[in-house]
């Protein structure tokens, strides 16, 4: 599998993207970075550092919008990712990576024009360079193999200030609507199937007191994460909504239960800017566009996260 990850790299985007640079069989083309839990520009440090931890080799990483598609409407998420997007982590060493000279949204329309009908997409933030391919290049979604995005709430659950929304819709839902209308197909892991499916906390502990060097970073990365969940969402585990994400992308035969439905974006209204509203009975007579992931394995995830960090 060739993959691009369009990611605004916090805490869990990282973990995501270990996992997949850990997959024997998937190869990283490419990482579009964009603004969301942090500032595009935190994010692309975030991205070198954790190749850097892992000992990566050369990928191109590309850095995308800094705003939202209508600009003004984005705050980040310091709460659970630090003010760095990476739980202010402050083992940071000089890198010598260097970003693209390309704006993510062209290199997304080159890669799929370069290569039509090959590459995986994998989205872990807002969808604001993605959707700004689409417009570039209105066939775009139609030379992408297949497009697996973490965001969106099925059910209306969301984790923003609108209360039926989630973070990464909710940041640019002009973006999200743009993307869910031009793609055919997606494959959504929402707000809710990451509450359904946490690490517990005797999990998480075991896999922080690792001694490799992976196993550091996702202690010193996961702090804040764990204060938030902990205090004040009283989760009864450790959330990995990217991973389950890039889970379902590397490992298709994980994902145990899914439906497909016509889903769109809620863009108006004062209290749920940002829902996704998903026809569940097919009343709109409009044709499904999104495969709404329910349930995955999360044994044999927790498993792969013991592997990633050994």
């Amino acid at each position: 599998m060739r993959m691009i990850v369009d990611t605004d790299a916090g805490v869990d985007d990282v973990q995501a993207i270990m996992m997949a640079l850990n997959h024997a069989d998937t190869e990283i083309a490419a990482i579009t970075c964009v603004t969301g839990n942090t500032h595009v520009d935190w994010v692309t440090r975030n991205v070198f550092a954790m190749l850097d931890v892992v000992g990566a080799g050369p990928i191109p990483v590309f850095r995308g919008a800094e705003q939202p598609l209508l600009p003004g409407t984005w705050t980040g998420e310091a709460r659970v990712h630090g003010e760095d997007g990476l739980g202010n982590y402050t083992k940071r060493q000089p890198t010598a990576r260097q970003l693209q000279d390309e704006p993510a949204a062209l290199a997304l329309v080159r890669m799929a024009n370069e290569a039509p009908g090959e590459l995986t997409l994998v989205t872990l933030g807002p969808l604001t360079n993605v959707a700004l391919a689409c417009r570039l290049d209105p066939e775009f979604p139609h030379k992408i193999a297949r497009f697996v995005f973490m965001g969106g709430a099925e059910l209306a659950m969301g984790n923003t200030n609108n209360l039926s929304a989630e973070f990464n819709v909710y940041c640019d839902p002009e973006a999200a609507a743009v993307v869910l209308d031009a793609f055919p197909e997606a494959e959504m892991l929402s707000w809710e199937a990451t509450v359904r499916h946490p690490f517990t906390w005797e999990q998480y502990e075991t896999l922080a007191a690792g001694t490799s060097r992976a196993a550091e970073f996702f202690r010193d990365t996961t702090g804040s994460a764990v204060q938030f969940l902990r205090e004040q969402l009283h989760a009864p585990g450790f959330y990995i909504p990217d991973p389950l994400a890039m889970a379902a992308a590397l490992e298709p035969s994980l994902v145990e239960e899914s439906s497909f439905h016509y889903v769109a974006v809620e863009t108006r209204g004062a209290l749920t800017r940002g829902q996704t509203v998903v026809d569940h009975f097919g009343a709109s007579g409009r044709s499904p566009n999104v495969h709404i992931i329910k349930a995955i394995d999360i044994a044999t995830i927790y498993a792969m996260f013991e592997q990633m960090l050994s």
